[in-house]
């Protein structure tokens, strides 16, 4: 069991930690941390979290677990004040989208990767964000992936592993360079195309009928342009190598789809989009998820 757990960032993601392990009574007590008193105080009236401070130095004070579940922007700012004052057996993780960005604030502020802290993505969410969109089965049967340094200390690897485990996911670790390229590809380049097609759209002169005749599927690949805006600006800077290499790799082959399109070639359409049935298909379930 944690015995206090200190969450800074208490918004979908570090809400939805802390109602998880509440759920199971994993933590004597959580403790929220933010910027936002108002939303701190809402935390605490819907029962998330035990109390907060809005100075992170003071709020991760005697406290044995520190999640980090701020913008990837504020991470340097952040570990800058916390780091004086963590208790001799804290350990501390993150919930960011990439892992080499938050390794290079560590080392800018600390100095270095201290043992105490184990890289950690939660790879789930919903485009809603705020304390009131957190839930406790958001991480149910859902994957966490751990990415420790050569030098990170086990046991702070198996209190993190514990943790998620306790809060309903399947935890994994995996090399902090291919996580990045991974999540490149399967979350931040959907992000990017969901906001650009969106935004282009929106700027068409017909863009009233286009929104107003949308169907289902419309609304299914756009809906993660209704995501955060602060956190996926941060991410595309904090992964821009992995998705830039990502998305010229998919700017090809949209390009020769074009190309498909405009020739009138039946056959080379029929081929993409029956591999991409294929694909897809045998990974979930008929084309279910």
């Amino acid at each position: 069991m944690i015995r206090s757990l200190c969450v800074i960032g208490v918004g979908l993601i570090g809400g939805s930690l802390a109602h998880s392990l509440r759920r199971v009574q994993y933590c004597q007590e959580i403790v929220g941390c933010g910027r936002n008193r108002q939303s701190l105080e809402r935390a605490l009236a819907l029962g998330v979290i035990d109390r907060f401070e809005t100075d992170p130095a003071a709020a991760v004070r005697g406290c044995d677990m520190v999640v980090l579940a701020v913008p990837m922007g504020a991470m340097r700012s952040v570990l800058k004040r916390i780091a004086p004052a963590l208790a001799p057996d804290a350990v501390v993780t993150d919930v960011g989208s990439a892992k080499q960005d938050v390794i290079e604030a560590l080392t800018e502020v600390v100095g270095e990767v201290p043992a105490w802290f184990v890289p950690g993505h939660p790879v789930a969410g919903t485009e809603r964000s705020g304390v009131d969109a957190s839930f406790a089965t958001l991480f149910d049967e859902r994957s966490v992936i751990l990415t420790p340094v050569s030098h990170t200390d086990p046991v702070a690897v198996q209190r993190v592993h514990d943790m998620w485990e306790s809060a309903g996911a399947y935890v994994t670790t995996m090399d902090m360079a291919r996580h990045d390229a991974v999540l490149a590809a399967t979350s931040h380049l959907p992000h990017v195309l969901a906001y650009g097609l969106v935004d282009t759209l929106a700027r068409m002169s017909q863009s009233d009928d286009i929104f107003a005749f949308a169907a289902g599927g419309f609304r299914d690949f756009t809906r993660i342009a209704s995501s955060d805006i602060e956190m996926w600006r941060d991410i595309c800077l904090a992964n821009r190598e992995a998705i830039v290499s990502v998305l010229d790799h998919y700017l090809d082959d949209l390009h020769r789809l074009r190309e498909a399109i405009h020739d009138g070639d039946a056959a080379w359409l029929q081929e993409v989009f029956g591999r991409a049935k294929a694909a897809r298909d045998r990974r979930y379930s008929g084309g279910t998820e």
